[in-house]
């Protein structure tokens, strides 16, 4: 049976069905353990119960784990970043790493530039267009095993990365970069027709909206996880985002006020309102 796990101002709690119980682990420990799911339910079975979390006291499922995201890996992603980089040379890249064996898989967020469900992303004072990036995030083990999962935002500035692929670490880490939420699920990784949705709301109305599926994912998870881990280790465990099979169109950038809205079968939904520095 999955459990959800709600980081709150109080601490954690665990969620199955419609029960909430407390639990006295961190999610440190959860990402040290040997078995997260059983340390989870040793713990839920002496949990208090308590009232479901309000909405305000809800905190991004991090702790001191680093978050990593992989890029291209569907369709869709390498025809918009091969649109972006065509003005700068860099179009042809894309498409080769596309269908090349390694991934690509770069730096996101440390903890403190990520927020959670209701907190305010990010765009940067000197990007012209930027959009937000919905993405199946894998929790990752200290020991580099898949033991869970959530939502990720990815938010990215199209017009950086476009300017010069090199500009890749400008154009995706900075403050408020990164959103994670509403909860992490422990258990068995969901089927691969699971869907994705992303809505952008602007003055209470959708200003884009668009739908993927896992099955679309050019790559399995467990390959991404071996090219993160190889070579590299993450003590306190590690967030991996996998990538986007939903992209605005040429023509949308975020605007400070716009409301995203990420939903995942299974998970949850993930909303955050976007702000400009």
């Amino acid at each position: 049976m999955s459990t959800a796990l709600i980081n709150t101002t109080g601490g954690l709690v665990a969620q199955r069905d419609d029960e909430f119980r407390s639990v006295a682990v961190t999610l440190d420990d959860v990402f040290a353990a040997d078995d997260p799911a059983d340390l989870v339910d040793t713990w839920f079975a002496s949990g208090r119960v308590v009232d479901a979390p309000a909405p305000d006291d809800v905190l991004p499922p991090i702790g001191s784990q680093e978050v990593w995201a992989c890029g291209v890996t569907y369709l869709r992603s390498r025809d918009a970043r091969m649109v972006e980089a065509e003005a700068s040379g860099g179009a042809a890249f894309y498409d080769l790493v596309y269908d090349a064996d390694r991934p690509e898989i770069f730096f996101k967020s440390t903890p403190h530039r990520v927020v959670g469900p209701g907190g305010a992303v990010r765009i940067r004072r000197d990007s012209t267009w930027d959009v937000p990036e919905p993405e199946f995030t894998l929790a990752v083990s200290s020991a580099g095993r898949i033991f869970g999962h959530t939502i990720g935002n990815d938010m990215s500035s199209r017009s950086i990365e476009g300017d010069n692929t090199l500009y890749i670490p400008q154009a995706k880490v900075y403050d408020q970069s990164a959103a994670l939420g509403p909860c992490l699920v422990i258990g068995d990784l969901p089927p691969a027709d699971t869907g994705i949705t992303l809505d952008i709301a602007r003055d209470g109305e959708s200003v884009f909206a668009g739908t993927t599926a896992l099955d679309r994912l050019k790559r399995s998870f467990d390959e991404l996880v071996e090219y993160l881990t190889r070579d590299n280790s993450f003590p306190a465990g590690v967030y991996l985002m996998t990538g986007t099979g939903i992209v605005p169109g040429d023509d949308f950038t975020l605007e400070p006020g716009d409301v995203v809205t990420i939903s995942i079968d299974g998970i949850g939904t993930l909303r955050n309102t976007v702000v400009r520095s």
